[in-house]
């Protein structure tokens, strides 16, 4: 079996699926691309076994064959190969010789057939939505989720469809984040959770524009496609928490702060904080702010005073900065609005404008205060 691809073609297509690739593998074949070839058409999968990529790429071939190439080997001599065509010839015995215009490398390949086989597409459900608000969905949710193996429902993103839009949702128990699209029309109200390895690929693969994806379903596992790119990867079997009951109904206390000025002074005063809380106490009367932080086993000390619009009553209230710092990332907005109610209750932070068809939901937890 022979083929010619382009070296730096080749290349960029691996880059895409190779984060598929786990380090330590329990079975060797795991650590190999699979390459399939049929007529002019070359199609390179790769897999963990709870999540495959694929990518479908052009290139110039008599005959038709298949072979697993080892992914690591490949992708680094890919890496130092300039752009030019490459002519892969397998032999019978699976052997790989690579030929560059001054150059021949070999590798042993192994036998597809100990390949694993991916999961069938017996599709029921599917619905359409652009890369841009996957990939903005995926980034916005993604610091929420929990890494707690112990509640694996919350090791993952929540995808609640309805004929009215699409609902993400991630949340660690600290941290809760609600993103809703309404531009994206989903047949019929369903729900998943996908697992944050394969969210992560597809925020890396996934271009940054208005082309249009095809999200496909079944009780098992997601597909995903974007032009010669696919990912299938399986759901997360456990049912996600009620989110709905943790997002408090009514904070009447409003305050209104400039994003950056806010997330500077958090980083300056956190420094401060003791390193296992990152606790950072917010003491807001009339339009002033102050953050405090303190490291009693190392006598530190952070203060800093800054302006805000505040409408409520006199408050004290602590959080942990590191949170307050990740969520304050995923609002675009110059303003952020915060909404209080009492010390122990939760804080919500919103966008001070949202988007016509989306709409950004945080949730924080508060700290009990050192007094």
């Amino acid at each position: 079996m022979k083929f010619i691809v382009s070296s730096s073609a080749l290349l960029k297509q691996l880059q895409q699926i190779s984060g598929v690739i786990n380090a330590n593998t329990v079975l060797p074949i795991l650590e190999d691309f699979l390459f399939e070839i049929e007529k002019n058409k070359l199609t390179v999968v790769a897999t963990d076994l709870e999540t495959v990529m694929k990518v479908h790429m052009d290139i110039e071939a008599k005959d038709s064959g298949k072979v697993c190439i080892p992914a690591k080997i490949l992708m680094d001599s890919l890496k130092n190969i300039s752009e030019q065509p490459l002519t892969f010839n397998i032999d019978k015995n699976f052997a790989v010789e690579i030929t560059s215009d001054n150059g021949k490398y070999k590798v042993m390949g192994e036998n597809p057939d100990n390949f694993p086989r991916e999961p069938a597409a017996d599709v029921a459900n599917s619905f359409t939505m652009n890369s841009s608000a996957l990939v903005t969905a995926i980034n916005k949710a993604i610091f929420a989720v929990s890494t707690d193996d112990l509640r694996p429902a919350m090791t993952g993103v929540y995808f609640e469809l309805d004929t009215t839009g699409i609902t993400f949702v991630a949340t660690d128990a600290h941290t809760l984040v609600r993103y809703t699209r309404t531009d994206v029309v989903c047949s019929k109200k369903d729900s998943f959770t996908v697992p944050k390895k394969p969210l992560n690929l597809l925020k890396s693969a996934l271009p940054d524009n208005d082309d249009e994806l095809t999200l496909s379903y079944n009780g098992n596992h997601l597909f995903v496609t974007h032009g010669g790119t696919e990912l299938v990867c399986r759901l997360i079997d456990a049912r996600f928490p009620d989110y709905k009951v943790v997002i408090p109904v009514d904070n009447p206390y409003k305050m209104v702060v400039t994003k950056n000025d806010f997330q500077n002074a958090l980083r300056r005063v956190s420094v401060f904080s003791n390193k296992s809380t990152n606790q950072v106490a917010l003491t807001i009367s009339g339009n002033q702010l102050q953050l405090a932080a303190q490291d009693v086993d190392f006598s530190f000390e952070g203060n800093e005073r800054m302006s805000c619009q505040y409408d409520g009553e006199d408050l004290q209230i602590a959080f942990n900065a590191k949170f307050l710092i990740e969520m304050l990332n995923g609002a675009d907005t110059n303003e952020i609005n915060m909404e209080l109610s009492t010390s122990t209750k939760a804080g919500i932070i919103k966008p001070s404008e949202q988007a016509e068809n989306e709409e950004l939901l945080m949730l924080v937890m508060p700290l009990m205060l050192n007094n």
